[in-house]
């Protein structure tokens, strides 16, 4: 954890020796145990291929996988407010042109509708939502990624990190995203500007983005260092690692 994510926490009220950074961790001690005790799981067989099909042929629900109506609310225990007026977004690491963005300068960019399903490794998943914002590949046609760019690790307001390949980033359905079915990103759901990559299980799709890094390297994050799959593919049922 890099010295601004400490700030953050702080600031959040999650830092350790605070009543909410006790319940995150406890919260995360949870999980890493769920994540070892089911880590061998995934090498056993997986489950027959959903009958349910896409127009394309791939699955429309992974293995494993349950639909829901409403989307669940899953965080640690600390929800950043992040007002806008001074919301920003910081562009480092291996980039020709290493941007910092305002709000303003956010929606001063191409604007992007898509629909794309959530899919979350704790099994859920959510059909057809409708995202807003900025397409990724417009994003990194802006920062420009370095030759020898070949990750991407998102910082969160509460600390939190997350790593993706920067193909996966750059796919066509890829967003930083700021309204989800006809209305701004709630704040518990990550508002006012998360990650959405629908090909990866959500927890790739980072909340309250502050920084974008561009990396010759792998750089594990949060979950991923605490049992969670790598790669986190949902039709390869990549849940741990």
């Amino acid at each position: 954890m890099d010295r601004d994510d400490e700030k953050y926490r702080a600031l959040s009220g999650d830092a350790p020796g605070t009543l909410l950074g006790a319940i995150k961790e406890k919260l995360v001690r949870a999980k890493e145990k769920m994540a070892h005790e089911k880590r061998h799981q995934s090498a056993e067989a997986k489950p027959a291929a959903n009958p349910d099909r896409r127009p394309d042929g791939k699955r429309k629900l992974p293995p494993g996988q349950n639909v829901v109506k409403k989307w669940p609310v899953l965080d640690l225990g600390v929800q950043p407010h992040v007002p806008k007026d001074r919301w920003k977004l910081t562009v480092n690491g291996a980039a020709e042109n290493p941007v910092v963005w305002t709000w303003a300068d956010f929606l001063a960019q191409p604007q992007t509708d898509i629909v794309a399903d959530i899919h979350c490794v704790t099994t859920w998943s959510l059909y057809d939502s409708r995202w807003a914002g900025v397409k990724t590949s417009h994003f990194l046609s802006v920062v420009r990624p370095k030759p020898e760019a070949r990750f991407v690790v998102f910082h969160s307001h509460d600390g939190y990190t997350t790593n993706v390949p920067l193909e996966r980033f750059a796919e066509p359905d890829a967003l930083l995203a700021h309204s989800w079915n006809g209305a701004e990103i709630p704040r518990e759901h990550g508002g006012p500007m998360r990650i959405v990559i629908p090909s990866l299980y959500f927890w790739k799709s980072a909340k309250w983005v502050r920084q974008i890094s561009f990396h010759a390297e792998d750089r594990p994050g949060f979950w991923e260092l605490r049992g969670y799959h790598n790669n986190g593919d949902p039709w390869d049922e990549e849940r741990y690692g």
